[in-house]
């Protein structure tokens, strides 16, 4: 249904039309895609951010240099992308995850650990004191709320969720 997009009003009407095509194709809401990308790029929906971390993300889903390479581009030429442009890459990465998608969970899951997809709300994501994945929790840390130096998905979904709620208000809600 086309009666409204979070964040809608901070992106173009071809940037909204893709996304409602887009989430159509993988069978998810709009607004969920829309608040991950709100949430990866500080609301900015902006192709060219750059990940705060360090990490060497860039873009509307943060794409790491590895994930760009494997939809055949660079994270230099995502930067480069209009929006609308990198919109495609967006699909593309989310297209082997249709029909597993099934809440805001899942859409985020996707974007930053799809080992979690699926998977409840008090999953353990990273924790400070793994000794085979040290820089995980350190790259995501923000994302531990209770500072227990555990991540779970609830936490990391919470984040999301805010984004959500946020695009979903008259401010950055579109409407037609």
């Amino acid at each position: 249904m086309r009666d409204h997009l979070a964040w809608g009003r901070s992106v173009s009407e071809d940037f909204r039309l893709l996304v409602f095509q887009i989430a159509e194709a993988l069978g998810i809401q709009p607004d969920w895609l829309m608040a991950c990308m709100a949430f990866e790029t500080g609301a900015t929906f902006s192709p060219a951010i750059r990940n705060a971390a360090g990490s060497g993300a860039v873009g509307l889903i943060q794409f790491m240099p590895q994930t760009a390479a494997a939809l055949g581009t660079t994270i230099e030429a995502l930067a480069a992308m209009g929006p609308c442009q990198q919109l495609i890459y967006v699909e593309r990465y989310f297209l082997p995850r249709a029909g597993k998608l099934r809440n805001l969970g899942d859409v985020y899951m996707a974007i930053l650990w799809p080992a979690g997809i699926g998977r409840p709300d008090d999953a353990v994501l990273f924790d400070r004191d793994d000794p085979a994945h040290p820089k995980l929790y350190l790259q995501n840390r923000g994302l531990d709320f209770n500072r227990d130096g555990k991540i779970t998905r609830g936490e990391c979904v919470a984040r999301v969720q805010s984004y959500l709620d946020r695009g979903l208000s008259p401010e950055h809600c579109w409407r037609p």
